[in-house]
């Protein structure tokens, strides 16, 4: 059974021809990227291999990209992309774990032989897979090259989704909808936490009709009592307990684009004081979204949610979204725009971001997250869970 690549060839040669634009006007002759999220969204290479030495290669002249990784993840290359194979190159396997050498002096081979030994280069310094060992042997293998951050110069390119993109987006809000609306069903005091934590994976691998679910860039996350004061704890076996509050946030993955979304639950009769912060938060939130339409600064958006946390009395330090798409662990943002006081990227239609409202106070914390797409009537939301406090009685 042939492999069912997410999009056509004339997707992959726009995305090329954007980046080698924004390749010319940074500088760069050649780009060494090892984030599989970019190294996906311009080959549509997949395969959990990122945790060993890969990277893929643009020059700014001719030619397509070259992917360069290890011998066994080699197949998922000529599976995945429509690379022609003289441009989907292997490193030796006994440079795996090497205490000396490293898979990128073959890389530096490989420029060499492409004829860019002195070209200016832009690396992903800051991306999670780039390793300074990496990094180290790249320098010392390319004296004649120029070494430079790229600035996230692809994750930028990423930034506006295309028609097929915010489809595979739709559909993992979908996928994540039902996920969420699986673990509402599950949450009952006596329950451990555990078995809300399987139904959600069921439910996020299972998807929906039409469109099966993905691994997720991120487990989900579950706070329960005064583990809401912080948004990043996982679940324990404890069961749930009665006459407390709980946060899960999750994500829907659709051929690895990601769309997030977070709940907050009260099992029992919720205090007055959780009812009226959950209502501040999807009152802000409503208003941020009712703006984000083309043309609005990412830092006017979160003002407008800042001005409803201060008629409540309430603030947020932390920004309160980013922008997502395409992208594989540990992280299911793109690492551009941040929706927080400075950020003057101006939104477009087809931008896509998680609108992560979380509140964390010193006794308890809520959280009614949404993420969405930039539309000109505001913000679409990707997920259609209750937006509401979701009191389990």
């Amino acid at each position: 059974m042939p492999f069912v690549k997410p999009f056509g060839p004339a997707e992959y040669a726009r995305r090329i021809a954007d980046t080698r634009k924004r390749m010319e006007a940074a500088g760069f002759d050649l780009l060494i990227l090892v984030d599989p999220a970019n190294m996906g969204w311009l080959t549509g290479f997949d395969g959990w291999s990122f945790y060993t030495p890969q990277a893929v290669l643009l020059h700014g002249g001719d030619g397509g990209p070259i992917w360069f990784g290890r011998p066994q993840d080699a197949p998922s290359a000529h599976i995945t992309t429509g690379l022609p194979p003289a441009d989907i190159v292997s490193f030796d396997e006994r440079l795996i774990h090497h205490a000396t050498e490293h898979p990128f002096d073959q890389l530096c081979d490989l420029v060499k032989a492409r004829g860019w030994a002195k070209a200016r280069i832009g690396v992903e310094t800051d991306a999670h897979y780039y390793t300074a060992k990496g990094h180290a042997h790249l320098v010392a293998g390319l004296p004649g090259a120029s070494f430079a951050d790229n600035a996230n110069l692809v994750n930028w390119a990423r930034l506006v989704k295309s028609e097929a993109e915010l489809a595979l987006m739709r559909a993992a809000g979908k996928i994540c909808t039902a996920a969420m609306m699986r673990a509402i069903d599950k949450m009952r005091p006596g329950v451990p936490q555990n078995e809300v934590i399987a139904e959600i994976y069921h439910a996020q691998t299972m998807g929906v009709p039409g469109a099966g679910g993905d691994y997720t860039c991120l487990c989900p996350l579950l706070q329960v009592g005064e583990g809401t004061t912080t948004p990043h704890l996982t679940w324990t076996d404890e069961p749930l307990p009665n006459d407390t509050l709980a946060v899960i946030e999750m994500a829907g993955a659709r051929r690895r684009y990601q769309v997030p979304n977070t709940r907050t639950f009260y099992l029992g009769k919720p205090p007055q004081k959780v009812v009226d912060l959950a209502n501040a938060v999807i009152e802000g939130g409503d208003a941020a979204l009712a703006a984000a339409k083309p043309g609005v600064t990412g830092e006017e958006v979160e003002a407008i949610w800042q001005a409803v946390l201060r008629r409540h009395g309430l603030r947020k330090d932390s920004r309160v979204g980013y922008s997502v798409g395409l992208n594989y662990p540990p992280d299911w943002g793109e690492r551009t725009v941040s929706l927080r006081p400075g950020e003057k990227t101006v939104l477009q239609e087809g931008m896509c971001f998680h609108f992560q409202s979380g509140i964390w106070l010193d006794d308890m914390g809520a959280a009614i997250s949404e993420s969405f797409t930039v539309t000109p009537s505001g913000g679409e939301r990707l997920c259609a869970t209750p937006r509401e406090l979701i009191v389990i009685d």
